[in-house]
């Protein structure tokens, strides 16, 4: 008899278990949020994140800059803030931080990221010094300038890549440029002398306007040689009457074009 309603206990029990489990997952079921159907909407372009963008610049500046010899913390961290896939083509995105240029159109490029660092520091460029920049491209070289100078003036002989430069500086917050549609030979006598000139287009000779525009003291750097192959970049010096130049060796850029 006692095994008998001990046997019943436990049938009532564990029906009464079941039940409870049954409102229980029941409740469970009701709190939980019922997911909403989504549709992922491809973008018409690859898309690259700020963080993914951060770190990216971060391995470029050590592992394309600060590996080749460039030292000046002002330049690498110049570097490593401007966000380079801003400057590129939506169809490189992939390649913004690689060790290469890229094309940007009409024929120009944005140059390898060791060479736009390796000439920013040739200049030596401190705080309020002003600087000419001659062929402005994507904008990039300029807005690296940017963050070292405020006084930054750059020159863009097409017309469609001097537009789009200035719309881009200034959606990303580099007022202090001041960009113009120009033949860059010729320099911008108006803001003249200059601290310091960049030409990130190849002329075949040493533009003298730009020698003439130079301050005292002033550094210059620029490829100089023949179109459709390999030039020499150079460093100029000026101190009063004398231009001292140096030869640092092989690249390779596109041609400074215009009406000189």
């Amino acid at each position: 008899m006692l095994v008998r309603d001990e046997i019943q206990r436990m049938i009532v029990a564990i029906a009464l278990a079941s039940v409870l489990g049954i409102i229980s997952l029941a409740a469970c079921a009701e709190e939980a949020p019922t997911p909403t159907p989504t549709v992922e909407t491809p973008s018409p372009t690859p898309t690259v994140s700020i963080d993914k963008g951060f770190h990216a610049r971060q391995q470029m500046v050590w592992t394309q800059i600060r590996a080749r010899g460039v030292s000046d913390e002002a330049v690498l961290a110049a570097m490593e803030t401007v966000p380079r896939h801003e400057f590129v083509l939506p169809k490189y995105l992939d390649q913004a931080y690689a060790d290469h240029p890229l094309p940007i159109g009409y024929g120009q490029t944005i140059s390898q990221p060791f060479i736009v660092a390796w000439m920013t520091e040739l200049l030596e460029l401190k705080r309020g010094d002003k600087v000419l920049e001659i062929g402005t491209g994507s904008a990039y070289q300029a807005a690296v300038l940017a963050e070292i100078t405020d006084q930054v003036y750059t020159l863009e002989i097409i017309e469609e890549l001097e537009k789009s430069a200035e719309e881009r500086l200034k959606r990303l917050g580099y007022t202090q440029v001041k960009v113009r549609h120009a033949d860059g030979y010729f320099g911008w006598e108006e803001y003249a002398p200059y601290d310091a000139i960049i030409v990130t287009c190849a002329p075949d000779h040493i533009p003298q306007p730009l020698i003439q525009q130079l301050k005292d003291g002033g550094r210059m750097v620029l490829p100089v040689g023949p179109p459709g192959g390999y030039q020499s970049l150079w460093l100029i010096t000026k101190q009063g009457d004398q231009v001292l130049t140096r030869n640092l060796g092989g690249v390779r850029f596109v041609p400074l074009t215009g009406e000189h």
